[in-house]
């Protein structure tokens, strides 16, 4: 029987963020089920403030300011929100889902159901508190996102989470998570980028099949783990190793003066570049300081790209053990230094690749992740 979902997120695309990918995949899958789907956002980039996409998902851009440079949006309660408001208080929704609960957008989408009278659930993203780099505010932030997920709590009953690690998070906060909801893959996606060959990193950057290509994609940022990926990656001596980075943040020029001439910036690039770079590489290398579930992980490990990462995050359900990819305890340059060492034998790695390519079909798949949502609700 067809549904209606109403998914809040406070930022989404243009933003090629992991909550906002989550949010556009999981409501294609939706759809592609046979249901309907709203999305209710930020108007962040000033976009129209209501459109419908190419792939039939409503789409609702609230008024805000843009705090932290846009990461942290706010919603401005003018003439046009309350009109938008009103226009979407007129649908029927069986369902409103509330991705993040640390944003007043997350607020306003459990008072939207209260009111309404609608069943909601809020899936949480993350494993460790939002950082921005800044010690004296990155205090004030986790304090800001206490209160915010104490008043969050009066209003919505129901947690999930993206993955088992960040529903263990929760409990920090007092939470209980009620199930996983899997950040998860769109495989045919990934098969389609890649046989358009967009782009052959090898031959664009003169370096040999022979040869071990690193990658690091996602934004740079310490919390990432690109210091001491970099850090690693120059401590090790062979002449036939690369490394890249595709993303851009504010790391970007810091890093570029510390590399030598066998490291690569890509800056930000779209989804068919990526899988095209991760055709290409031979090791994913993200040393993370946390994540939920990363999307740069199941997209390597989709184009059967052997993943190193820490233990801080999701990916562990993924690579299991040793025998799926490498997992560090911590992000430290010698662990990471060990994890690169480690993944050089060729051997190694395919069998890896082959086992946790195996547990992603079985697991991590936009489809899975949308059945498990459609029953959730019947």
């Amino acid at each position: 029987m067809k549904k209606s979902f109403c998914l809040f997120c406070a930022n989404y695309l243009p933003n090629l963020g992991g909550i906002e990918r989550y949010v556009y995949n999981l409501s294609k899958s939706l759809i592609d089920l046979g249901h309907d789907v709203t999305v209710v956002t930020s108007n962040v980039f000033d976009l129209p403030s209501y459109e419908v996409d190419e792939n039939g998902i409503e789409i609702f851009r609230m008024p805000c300011y843009s705090f932290m440079k846009g990461r942290y949006p706010v919603l401005k309660k003018n003439g046009d929100f309350k009109n938008l408001d009103k226009k979407l208080s007129q649908k029927h929704f069986d369902l409103v889902i509330i991705n993040a609960r640390f944003y007043i957008h997350s607020l306003y989408a459990a008072n939207f159901a209260k009111k309404n009278n609608i069943k909601c659930i809020t899936i949480e993203h993350g494993s460790t508190h939002l950082s921005v780099d800044n010690k004296i505010l990155d205090f004030a932030v986790a304090h800001v996102e206490h209160f915010v997920t104490l008043l969050l709590k009066k209003k919505c009953s129901d947690y999930y989470a993206v993955s088992k690690a960040a529903g263990e998070w929760s409990e920090h906060f007092g939470i209980k998570s009620k199930g996983t909801l899997y950040n998860a893959i769109d495989i045919d996606s990934v098969k389609v980028a890649s046989q358009k060959k967009i782009c052959d990193y090898r031959k664009q950057y003169n370096i040999s099949t022979d040869a071990t290509v690193i990658t690091f994609t996602g934004r740079l940022l310490k919390i990432k783990g690109v210091y001491e990926l970099l850090d690693a990656f120059k401590t090790i001596n062979r002449d036939d190793l690369y490394l890249f980075y595709a993303g851009d943040g504010p790391e970007m020029d810091e890093l570029k003066s510390k590399a030598n001439d066998h490291v690569f910036f890509l800056g930000k690039i779209d989804f068919d570049h990526i899988i095209s770079l991760l055709d290409t590489s031979d090791i994913y290398c993200l040393p993370s300081v946390s994540e939920g579930m990363s999307t740069s992980i199941l997209e390597a490990v989709a184009t059967n790209t052997f993943v190193i990462t820490t233990y801080n995050g999701g990916a562990r359900e993924l690579i299991i053990s040793d025998e799926y990819g490498v997992i560090t305890k911590s992000n430290t340059v010698e662990e990471t230094k060990a994890a690169l060492e480690k993944a050089f034998d060729e051997q190694y790695r395919k069998n890896a690749i082959e086992k946790a390519y195996q547990k992603l079909l079985d697991g991590f798949t936009w489809q899975k992740t949308a059945e498990n949502l459609e029953n959730l609700v019947k």
